[in-house]
């Protein structure tokens, strides 16, 4: 069969093959999912066959080096779309982070809004609180406590660094990371004990945090104590409350499994409290390096450092709000 003949009667198949293969790799997510459905039928195997024998046959015959390298091109990119090997790791890292850990957030959210509810209402009361009755600091701290948090945000005594006496950057972040991850696990565990423990330590937390700010904005030593926190108060305390969060979800999953039994709403539950937890540990994480590097410099004018947190806190709650949302396979909650 002569070149021009052997041409016209596979062009459109070549075409055809061509423009699913530039849809595999194109920027449409719908695009890219009609492929990946092509290739699931059996029908793009099938078609890789054929165009392998057509380039072979071509070859035999000795057709023009224009069809041949046509046909290899079109082979080989078949190839690699049909036996491409798995992403890379840093792949699934960045999905979970920009996309699958927001939308599963959201996806929580009515155990969400009860965990900020418990955690933000019960800090905000306590501030009012020592605003009007300053003595209440001492049914919640010890003297020694309530000593140690005014050294360390007295503005006559603040030198180097805010919010502790002592230690290097370095020594200070491993610290925070430590208290931090502690607080958001037991925050998340002590949901196994039918969500009451993630209740009491979420307004725990909330009262002593709440606590510490109202004494001291009470004292006047606001202006160090809100300066330190600004930055690293989004994703604190924003990982404590999805840490509470993921608790309520495990506590639910105990006391009201709904049709499913108590054992498999609890494996269901704990597998979306782990994927949580992940986040969290990220984010607590991050406000452990901001706290040691960032909150702790003295020099910085406060207007700065409040500008800083309220960036924080529009970036992670955009993130928190808009990832994953228009990224394919979204879920029920984005």
């Amino acid at each position: 069969m002569k070149q021009e003949a052997f041409q016209a009667r596979h062009e459109q198949e070549w075409l055809g093959f061509e423009r699913w293969l530039n849809a595999h790799v194109g920027r449409r997510a719908q695009d890219r999912k009609l492929a990946e459905e092509i290739i699931a039928a059996g029908q793009f195997p099938l078609a890789l066959r054929r165009l392998c024998q057509q380039l072979s046959l071509a070859e035999r015959r000795q057709y023009s080096t224009l069809l041949i390298d046509r046909l290899r091109s079109l082979a080989q990119r078949g190839h690699q779309a049909l036996y491409k090997p798995a992403p890379p790791r840093l792949h699934h890292v960045t999905e979970f982070f920009s996309a699958s850990f927001p939308r599963l957030v959201r996806e929580q959210w009515r155990a969400m809004s009860v965990s900020a509810a418990l955690f933000f209402l019960s800090m905000l009361a306590v501030v009012l609180m020592l605003q009007l009755r300053p003595e209440l600091i001492h049914s919640l701290f010890d003297p020694q406590q309530i000593a140690e948090f005014e050294s360390m945000y007295d503005p006559a005594r603040v030198v180097e660094r805010l919010g502790r006496n002592e230690g290097t950057d370095l020594q200070m972040f491993g610290f925070y990371i430590f208290n931090n991850i502690s607080i958001g696990f037991r925050t998340f565990a002590s949901g196994l004990l039918a969500g009451i423990g993630s209740i009491f330590v979420l307004v725990m937390n909330g009262t002593i945090i709440g606590g510490v700010a109202g004494h001291l904005t009470a004292i006047g030593y606001g202006e160090p104590f809100w300066g330190f926190v600004a930055g690293h108060s989004a994703p604190e305390l924003l990982a404590i409350v999805i840490s509470g969060g993921a608790g309520l979800q495990i506590g639910m999953a105990l006391v009201a499994p709904g049709r499913r039994s108590r054992t498999r709403a609890l494996a269901e539950a704990g597998v979306i409290g782990a994927k949580l937890v992940l986040g969290v540990f990220a984010m607590l994480v991050l406000a452990a390096f901001i706290e040691a590097y960032w909150s702790s410099i003295v020099w910085l004018p406060p207007i700065v450092k409040y500008g800083v947190g309220a960036l924080m806190w529009a970036l992670i709650l955009m993130w928190l709000w808009r990832g994953g949302r228009n990224g394919v396979g979204r879920g029920a909650g984005g």
